[in-house]
């Protein structure tokens, strides 16, 4: 256990942090799955409209740390793609 109060404090910090950071990440994950439902589902307007919905919320991810930016682009690289791919055979 931290002997200190900078320690003490330190601790409340990284606990705080962790907790804001899985939240983030879970917000995350739960905008991607819903883009994924929505592509399986078949529907191209949903499936765009999820995207363009979880888009900031990857990106804000990045911006924070949460996600390494490359991981958030080729995420949404590969999202797109597939929502673009839905279009031009569904239209």
């Amino acid at each position: 256990m931290a002997n200190t109060a900078s320690a003490q404090k330190r601790i409340r910090q990284t606990a705080k942090r962790t907790a804001r950071n899985n939240a983030r990440k879970s917000r995350m994950r739960t905008f991607v799955k819903k883009v994924e439902t929505a592509i399986a589902g078949g529907d191209k307007t949903v499936a765009a409209e999820a995207l363009r919905a979880a888009q900031p919320e990857m990106q804000r991810a990045a911006t924070k740390g949460v996600t390494h930016a490359n991981t958030v682009a080729r995420r949404l690289s590969r999202l797109s793609a597939r929502v673009k791919a839905m279009q031009a055979s569904a239209g």
